[in-house]
């Protein structure tokens, strides 16, 4: 079994007994069907979260083209493995847990990109700031959400690889510094470390769009 199979396998909650559905899931009955072989089903499952999952990818991977191709291997893999999806969580969660492991096998295969869990000098000790200035208190009274939305995101993208992605992970996908740690392969005090950067050098990239004097 490849890597991606053995990753895809532990985000499918393996077996394939189905158990009671989720109270609260908006994709529950397409879900089940797709279980029973409706390829029109999954279909609708694809146009309903290929926008989530694709900004998933981006944000990891830093790059479009690449995202775009993980996207169509995240799909395949959740077509192949749903009939073990036991409702344990949203398919929505599923899903994005799916393309987060396709994500950061991509990352560790590319040779020119920073290594994910290679530990660097100063990675475990804290660098304050040179200046951090007031953050406007209400950002929304000059953008509208959908503008930050997308000021943020390029500001992610904007960071390097081992910095960008323990901000996804922490930030966006809110996974506890445990998770995404054993997700990189590091340490939690590197985690906090990385996110603590990450962190402060976002908010610079931003400053000029939401400071007080901005």
């Amino acid at each position: 079994m490849g890597k991606l199979e053995t990753s895809v396998v532990g985000a499918t909650e393996c077996g394939t007994t189905h158990s009671s559905k989720p109270l609260e899931d908006p994709d529950a009955d397409f879900v089940a069907s797709a279980q029973d072989g409706d390829l029109e089903a999954f279909e609708e499952l694809v146009r309903r979260h290929s926008r989530l999952i694709y900004r998933v990818l981006v944000a990891i991977l830093g790059d479009r083209d690449e995202a775009e191709d993980a996207m169509q291997e995240t799909f395949l893999s959740a077509f192949k493995y749903i009939g073990g999806f036991q409702w344990r969580s949203k398919f929505s969660t599923w899903l994005v847990s799916i393309a987060r492991n396709a994500a950061l096998q991509r990352l560790r295969r590319q040779k020119d990109t920073e290594s994910l869990d290679t530990v660097e000098l100063g990675d475990d000790c804290y660098s304050a700031p040179r200046q951090v200035r007031t953050w406007q208190d209400n950002p929304e009274q000059a953008y509208s959400r959908a503008e930050i939305q997308h000021i943020v995101e390029r500001g992610i993208l904007q960071l390097s690889t081992k910095y960008r992605v323990v901000v996804v992970l922490r930030d966006v996908q809110q996974l506890s510094g445990l998770e995404a740690a054993r997700q990189l392969g590091l340490t939690v005090s590197t985690v906090k470390t990385r996110l603590l950067r990450g962190r402060l050098m976002l908010r610079d990239l931003l400053m000029p769009y939401f400071s007080k004097n901005a």
